[in-house]
């Protein structure tokens, strides 16, 4: 089993919990909490963790300039703890990226050379799905309208347009898509 743990605070709101009004500083995991965590997990025996250590990321999506993503944290934690190790491995913290939803490439890219194995993108994901379901309305909207009658004629049913099912495919391959842009974002792409 893989454990994942969180350090320090990841900003905005997410599942009702609202972390917007964080005082900045705990948006920044320090490399001395991650060493900590690290040395404490490590103690388990055959244990196998991940961290979540913040710097900067937030739950949901914001404007661009709302958000300061410091990856650079990542970096200096992997050399803080690969220097308390004695210096071999080089990137000893396998981290995870809380709130990735809306990053840039950039910055996924500079996290994922830090040691990110894991993105969240639950936010770009619910957005892909509900645009999906969103594109679905407005293509069918007159079909939507009742069970008879649409644009071919007062008499046509409409039973194949408003079955849930078709909406939420649409919404499926809405969000499918989106992970597909994930994968190659994070350089997932026929690499197993």
């Amino acid at each position: 089993s893989l454990l994942e743990m969180e350090r320090g605070v990841s900003g905005g709101e997410d599942n009702g919990l609202d972390n917007s009004g964080v005082a900045p500083s705990r948006l920044y995991t320090q490399p001395e909490e991650v060493w900590y965590t690290y040395q404490e997990l490590s103690k388990v025996q055959n244990g196998h963790f991940t961290i979540a250590a913040s710097f900067g990321n937030v739950h949901g999506v914001y404007a661009p300039g709302n958000v300061d993503l410091k990856p650079v944290i990542l970096h200096n934690t992997q050399k803080y703890i690969s220097e308390k190790l004695g210096g071999k491995d080089k990137k000893p913290v396998n981290f995870v990226f809380h709130g990735g939803s809306g990053s840039s490439l950039e910055d996924i890219r500079y996290a994922i050379e830090a040691g990110v194995i894991k993105m969240n993108i639950d936010t770009d994901t619910q957005w892909a799905f509900w645009d999906g379901v969103r594109g679905y309305e407005a293509k069918y909207h007159d079909y939507l309208q009742g069970q008879i009658g649409n644009p071919e004629g007062a008499t046509k049913p409409n039973k194949k347009y408003y079955d849930p099912r078709m909406m939420l495919r649409a919404g499926e391959e809405s969000m499918a898509k989106r992970l597909m842009q994930a994968a190659q974002d994070l350089n997932c792409v026929n690499v197993v």
